[in-house]
């Protein structure tokens, strides 16, 4: 699955949110609607019109499509009823604990990813660490 990070968010279609859970599309369309009529969430802020080319033949078309940001997904996946969506469920809340009880969060993978990163990042919170009186 391709998935598009742009402006510090992931971006899915339709198509790639219901892969993601495993239910059928017009399921994904039908949250959507129920998360923009109940103002969940601003369809302004979380679509983005983005194109595509599509090989199809012997042709490339270019097409406009739909992305929905990682806030929509997220209100997906509370609402979707699929196995999938519940371990997404039980991933989530977890992270959300340990980030309330610990005050933060670590993603081990994206840690050994970019490990200078974070480890810079360690080093600048060390040196703001006295301004606070630690």
């Amino acid at each position: 699955m391709e998935v598009r990070f742009e402006n510090e968010t992931i971006w899915l279609t339709q198509k790639q949110i219901a892969e993601l859970f495993t239910v059928n599309i017009p399921a994904i369309s039908k949250h959507l609607k129920n998360i923009y009529k109940d103002g969940e969430l601003e369809e302004k802020r979380t679509i983005s019109k983005m194109e595509t080319v599509q090989k199809e033949g012997k042709r490339f078309i270019k097409r406009e499509q739909e992305f929905y940001s990682l806030d929509a997904i997220i209100s997906i996946g509370y609402r979707v009823n699929s196995k999938k969506a519940t371990q997404f469920r039980i991933w989530a809340t977890r992270t959300l604990r340990e980030h309330i009880v610990k005050g933060f969060t670590i993603n081990r993978k994206r840690v050994a990813q970019n490990y200078q990163k974070f480890t810079q990042a360690v080093e600048n919170v060390r040196a703001l660490l006295p301004l606070f009186g630690f």
